[in-house]
């Protein structure tokens, strides 16, 4: 059964607490890109050594993008193991994002090479999985194991929309990383949406552009 914690200032304890109750093998758990109008949404699993020390690990929110690629490299030096778990586009639109966002989480669960004790998840939704888990409120700001997760999660989709800039350029996708920004809205009132696009989230179809959509629908 999944239980709630709420966050506080503290970064390691909670996995301190969690192996003292028995467990060892300890994953966090956080996605990113649940917000954009467009792209993958991109979930993370990691698991830490015992009491390690990642210089620079903190919510990567709190990171500027140089520092997150150098804390992306040291979690991936450091870490027991780590999956990375994607859903696109079309999947989020057949769905519904919170769908997409459990099955990026246990995309990357499943790459993991054995089955964590324990699962240490951002946020208040519960996985359907039989693996006990903790769910934690601002975990990525509180929880190094989770921090980690939301930096490999971040960075990857970042990466990605990069990429998709320059299949798609006329979008300006390596800036917004296609969040509902103003100039990713002017974009789409000029271009329309591309097949990137999540057609389901208001602000993306042409008879939406004019009103203020950017959230999914």
């Amino acid at each position: 059964m999944a239980r709630r914690l709420a966050a506080h200032q503290d970064f390691l304890p909670i996995e301190r607490v969690v192996r003292a109750a028995g467990c060892q093998w300890i994953a966090g758990l956080d996605e990113a890109g649940r917000g954009p109008l467009a792209g993958p949404v991109v979930a993370a699993a990691v698991v830490l050594p015992t009491d390690c020390h990642i210089p620079g690990l903190q919510d990567s929110k709190r990171l500027t993008t140089r520092q997150r690629e150098v804390v992306y490299s040291r979690i991936q030096q450091q870490a027991v193991a780590f999956g990375i778990g994607s859903i696109s586009p079309v999947q989020i639109d057949q769905h519904n994002i919170l769908w997409a966002t459990k099955e990026a989480m246990l995309s990357a669960l499943h790459q993991l090479p054995r089955v964590p004790d324990m699962l240490l998840i951002d946020g208040i939704t519960a996985l359907p999985t039989m693996i006990a888990q903790r769910l934690i409120i601002g975990g990525d700001a509180c929880c190094a194991s989770i921090a980690a997760a939301s930096v490999l999660a971040k960075v990857t989709r970042d990466r990605l929309m990069i990429a998709y800039a320059e299949t798609y350029p006329a979008y300006g996708f390596d800036k917004h990383k296609g969040y509902p920004t103003p100039e990713h809205y002017a974009r789409l009132r000029t271009h329309g949406p591309c097949a990137i696009h999540r057609v389901s989230f208001r602000g993306v179809l042409p008879e939406a552009l004019h009103g203020k959509g950017g959230e999914d629908a």
